[in-house]
């Protein structure tokens, strides 16, 4: 599904890791509605995070002639290993700013 957005539909590498991650969003506000099924949202979302890391990982290591950032594997790791830290980070501040009570 990956190589298909990124080759066959014409969106390039960022357009289908962007298509993922908007059809992601969606299931992710599909959480919120009581008569959607969590286990189904899991699973859609369990499915689709492959051909995301796939156009997501093509995006930062293919040639710029391709279409791509041309990070190298390096390049791309230490980009992934910065989100990582973003996001850990993140939730680190959203758990500080708890309730003691709240905590657990």
């Amino acid at each position: 599904m990956g190589d298909f957005l990124a080759d066959s539909s014409g969106l390039g590498y960022a357009g289908g890791a962007a298509l993922v991650g908007g059809v992601l969003a969606v299931l992710l506000a599909l959480k919120y509605v009581p008569a959607v099924p969590n286990v189904l949202l899991f699973w859609l979302a369990f499915v689709l995070t492959r051909p995301l890391g796939a156009t997501a990982g093509d995006f930062l290591t293919k040639p710029v002639a391709k279409g791509g950032l041309a990070l190298g594997t390096l390049g791309s790791s230490l980009v992934l290993l910065g989100v990582l830290f973003a996001l850990m980070a993140h939730a680190h501040r959203k758990e500080r700013r708890k309730p003691l009570h709240v905590r657990a």
